[in-house]
């Protein structure tokens, strides 16, 4: 699998709810991009002049070659999450969190349209439920979607899991084909800050949980994923080496 970045550019935009959009991208290499399961890493290489095509580091070793690029050409690198990957037809879907132009990435997702170039870079997964797996918690915040309804609708029929889901509220739920075994829970912040709720911990400390050797993906805004870590560990008896936690931003 090539481990340099490669050339992508945009075919569809899809706004999925006022806060998210799904990018669906295409490239003549993208049926060798790496993919490892639900919450697979993509880091997208985005040109600093809006509307160009970005230099891409012509390397596997990326990192050194991207930093030789000048400053003045040198592309952004962002991190998201693959929604979906269809190696046949070359195409990848990466859904984008919208919060106006504070970040570069969200700021091209916003605009971006068919024919807008970008790279793409494959970087692993690390969702990974032991064989003896009883049942799933999969829990976040927006930034969690693309992993969490992967990982949701990725589950065999008869699975067992449930989907804490923290959301501003009932207008950025999206459908989840999951099989009958999940339960998603949508979570609403209630015009609450990003990042600045507790909706997510509360419900999770109130919720009775199915018996059984559990797995839990925790991911989204720092502080939130630690203080879930910390209640399934220390009172609800977890162990630690079955709880995934990956903070994907912090709030200021």
């Amino acid at each position: 699998m090539p481990h340099r970045p490669l050339p992508a550019e945009v075919v569809r935009a899809e706004r999925l709810t006022p806060h998210l959009t799904r990018i669906t991208v295409t490239g003549p290499d993208l049926d060798g991009f790496g993919y490892d399961g639900p919450d697979h890493l993509v880091r997208i290489f985005l040109s600093p002049e809006p509307g160009g095509a970005p230099v891409l580091p012509d390397s596997d070793d990326w990192w050194p070659a991207l930093q030789a690029i000048p400053g003045d050409v040198r592309p952004v690198v962002r991190n998201y999450t693959v929604r979906r990957l269809d190696r046949a037809r070359r195409e990848m879907d990466i859904d984008f969190v919208l919060h106006g132009d504070n970040g570069p990435a969200s700021a091209w997702a916003g605009t971006a349209a068919p024919g807008d170039r970008l790279g793409v870079l494959s970087d692993g997964a690390e969702y990974a439920p032991p064989p003896d797996t009883d049942w799933q918690l999969l829990a976040g915040d927006e930034t969690a979607l693309p992993a969490i309804t992967a990982a949701a609708e990725a589950l065999p029929a008869g699975a067992t899991a449930i989907a804490l889901i923290e959301v501003a509220g009932a207008d950025c739920e999206i459908p989840v084909a999951a099989p009958s075994g999940v339960t998603v829970h949508w979570l609403h912040r209630r015009g609450a800050p990003a990042g600045s709720s507790d909706v997510l911990v509360r419900t999770l400390r109130d919720m009775p949980l199915p018996a059984g050797t559990p797995y839990a993906f925790l991911a989204g805004e720092s502080m939130m994923v630690t203080t879930a870590r910390r209640h399934l560990c220390a009172e609800r008896g977890f162990p630690k080496n079955r709880v995934y936690f990956s903070g994907y931003w912090r709030a200021s």
